[in-house]
């Protein structure tokens, strides 16, 4: 299982795994040990992405000094990304969307999360990581995973933090936590992963960014900053 280059294979062989033990607390031990050990093995046979990853995410620790969430967010975010690795498949480096990826995931720990421009410099490493990926072909399960968990902590972390309608907080929430929730919760329970969510379905999510990063650039320029 560790040995698959395919990653969604291992990743069904995996939850087959946990299906078949009927999520016994056996079969969850036995699920967490193996994936953990693919894991290291996939970032180990990796050593340039890891290092690329590691060289990043040291420039942003030293950035988020003396910031909240700061150096902890950033060192959660390099070990999800450690971990997930052996997505690349057959890539053993980051490409520069990777990187651009990553980064944005990691924007509440940096200065420019105190800035009023933030939701619209997430945007815009959106866009450019997409592009980038297809412009220079190296899309992967890494990119399209990382961007997705990139766009739900960083929004999610905006609007809990700067977002004053209660309205707006929860549907922002529901747009970016629910779709990670319910693909986990599909995956466990049929023991495969599912396809990812057509273009047409995030479109509500893309529009809730917009707004969210429209009214926080107003309102922080209302209030003198």
């Amino acid at each position: 299982m560790s040995d698959l280059t395919d990653s969604r294979a291992a990743t069904d062989a995996l939850l087959g795994t946990l299906r078949d033990g009927r999520w016994r607390p056996y079969a969850v031990a036995r699920f967490v040990g193996l994936a953990a050990d693919r894991s290291v093995r996939q970032a180990a046979r990796r050593p340039r992405a890891l290092t690329q990853l590691t060289v990043l995410h040291g420039l942003l620790f030293v950035l988020a000094r003396d910031r909240d969430p700061g150096r902890g967010w950033v060192a959660a975010n390099w070990l999800l990304a450690a971990l997930h690795l052996g997505l690349l498949e057959r890539r053993d480096r980051l490409a520069p969307a990777d990187a651009l990826t990553l980064i944005r995931g990691s924007l509440p720990a940096t200065a420019l999360a105190s800035c009023r421009w933030s939701g619209v410099v997430a945007i815009g490493l959106d866009l450019a990581d997409g592009r980038l990926a297809r412009r220079q072909e190296t899309v992967s399960p890494f990119g399209d995973y990382a961007d997705s968990l990139a766009d739900a902590a960083f929004w999610t972390w905006l609007v809990l933090r700067h977002e004053p309608s209660r309205t707006l907080r929860v549907t922002a929430i529901a747009a970016w936590a629910v779709p990670v929730v319910t693909v986990t919760a599909v995956a466990v329970c049929r023991g495969t992963m599912p396809e990812r969510p057509r273009p047409t379905l995030l479109r509500p999510a893309a529009a809730l960014q917009g707004l969210v990063a429209l009214r926080h650039l107003l309102r922080r320029r209302a209030g003198g900053t």
